[in-house]
Order: C-alpha cells, then structure tokens, then sequence
C-alpha cells in the first residue's frame, strides 16, 4: 500500500463513485480503478462492490476506511508539524464533546480557540461518552469530554465537575423529590447499555435493591426529552441537560434523593500519546469556560467542581 492508493480509496469510498472521485483528484477513471484494483490485490480482499448507483464498501472497506484516514490524519500532521513554526502552527486537532455540553459552550469555545489558532485546523466530533471514549481510544480524536470515564490504564483521565441525575418529566408537573426505591414504579426511556448514564442509573438502582422498569430505549438526549415532553414516559438526565427546557416549560423535573445520583464530567486522553500545544490550547480555553459554568453561571447551584483552580 503507498499514500496515494489509500488516499484515492478514501475519495472512491465517501464519493461513492469512481467517476466523481475520478473527476474530484483530477486523474482518469481507469486509472483511479486501476489503483483500487492494486490495493485489493495487495489485500487479498474485495474492498468496494459495484451497483447501479456507483460503489459500496464490502466490511473489509470499512474497515480500511476507518484506518486508511487515521493514517492520512496522522501523515497531514506530522506534516504540519514539520513544516510550520511555532508562530505559525498549521496543525490539525480533533476534540470530542457531548451533545449536551457542547451546545452550552461549543460556539464560544471554538470562536476562542479560532482566535488564538487562525492557521489551524480543528475538527469537533459530537457524540455520546461510549462513543467518544472509542474515538480517543483509536486516535480519532485527541482528548473529549466524557461522563462518568471508567479509571482504565490506557487513558489519562482529569475529573472536571460533578452535578446530579434528576428525574425528568412532562411539563406542568409539580418539582418534588423522588426517592430512589420510586423509580421502579415509573415506565423510564434511558439510553440502551453499554452508554454511561445507563451504566451510572443502573448501578445505583442495583446498589439500592432496585429494578428499573426500562420500556423504551434511545441514544440521543434530544429525542428522549422529546418523548418525555410528549408524555411517553420518564428519563434520568444530568441537571444541565435540562436546564433550558426547565426555563421554557417544555419538561418538569424532580429531584433523586436517598441517596442522590451523581454524574462526573472527565476530561480524557491517551496517556500515552503526547500533548500538542493545540490540544494544551483547547483543553485550557475549554476548563475555563466550564469552571466559570459551575462556579458562577447557570450551573453554580447544581454542580461541584472537581478541577485545578
């Protein structure tokens, strides 16, 4: 395999068609085919399948893809890294944010970094903690923030703050508080396992000789408070997720107490992949914005704060 033959598999694969990605890295369609020939020869598999539409990836496609453009991202870094200077920094980062923070502070976030780094590029993927734990795991992004990160070896993890699941219900209800043991009695939407809310609710519910009455379950934080707000049933969410529904009376929300259910935002990257003075940049501009959060904004009556001062 060399660079080029990755590159142009890369462009076949998110065109889905030779003819596009012929006429988009500006060479000849049977010389674009000819590259891709090569490389599954060289691979000994089919990587792409032929239809009326254009082309699919075969599973051994994908799974190329995902590595083919971990190491196009790798090369276009150590490349920018070569090439520019310390005053000029042309470097790439790729950060992780989950949904309900980065719709509090992504835009002002990236609106600072940009400032700061003009010359770079930064790519925000948005995803749920599983799916941004795999994300830091297999180089895809550098360093995400992640609820509840479980302590393994391989990732250097810096609690941010802390703050409470709540009970989130259809609005007009009266805020009370729930007590634990209640929650067996509700018809409950939580995301499916292995996500890190689902993980956190059902180890205080077990802890608690609870048993939870989950009937339906979903992956995104939008719909599932759509569904409460339609009446649907109940969910556990952490505090700030909410706080903007809570101030337009589309959702109630009721306390969990004896005992209380906590959620711990992380910061998390590979231990033992090297900070870039990008990432240094990104990960001192993000813990500003949210310590200012839980210390004096919207979130200081919910939320602790666990980090350096």
């Amino acid at each position: 395999m060399d660079i080029r033959e990755l590159r142009s598999f890369v462009q076949v694969a998110h065109a889905g068609s030779f003819s596009r990605a012929a006429r988009d890295l500006y060479i000849a369609q049977p010389a674009l085919s000819r590259q891709i020939a090569k490389l599954e020869e060289q691979l000994n598999v089919k990587l792409l399948t032929r239809h009326g539409r254009g082309v699919e990836l075969t599973a051994a496609g994908a799974r190329l893809l995902e590595r083919a453009e971990m190491m196009l991202h790798y090369l276009q870094e150590t490349t920018d890294h070569v090439r520019n200077s310390a005053e000029q920094e042309r470097g790439h980062l790729a950060v992780g944010l989950p949904p309900a923070i980065g719709a509090v502070i992504g835009p002002q976030l990236i609106k600072s970094f940009r400032q700061l780094w003009p010359r770079a590029s930064l790519h925000v993927r948005e995803g749920l903690s599983g799916s941004l734990q795999e994300w830091v795991l297999d180089g895809r992004v550098d360093v995400a923030v992640v609820y509840n990160q479980p302590l393994l070896e391989a990732f250097e993890v810096r609690p941010l703050f802390s703050e409470p699941m709540v009970l989130v219900g259809p609005p007009g209800e009266a805020e009370r508080a729930v007590r634990i043991h209640e929650l067996a009695d509700l018809s409950l939407i939580l995301p499916s396992l292995p996500h890190s809310n689902r993980r956190l609710v059902e180890q205080a519910a077990v802890q608690n000789g609870v048993r939870l009455k989950v009937d339906i379950e979903v992956d995104s934080v939008l719909l599932t408070k759509r569904l409460v707000e339609e009446g649907l049933g109940y969910t556990i969410l952490a505090n700030a997720a909410v706080q903007d529904d809570i101030a337009l009376g589309r959702l109630s929300v009721h306390t969990i107490e004896r005992p209380g259910i906590r959620s711990t935002v992380t910061l998390t990257s590979l231990r033992e992949r090297r900070n870039s003075r990008l990432a240094a940049s990104w990960e001192h501009l993000l813990i500003q914005q949210l310590r200012l959060l839980v210390t004096e904004g919207k979130w200081k009556d919910a939320a602790v704060w666990l980090g350096e001062e």
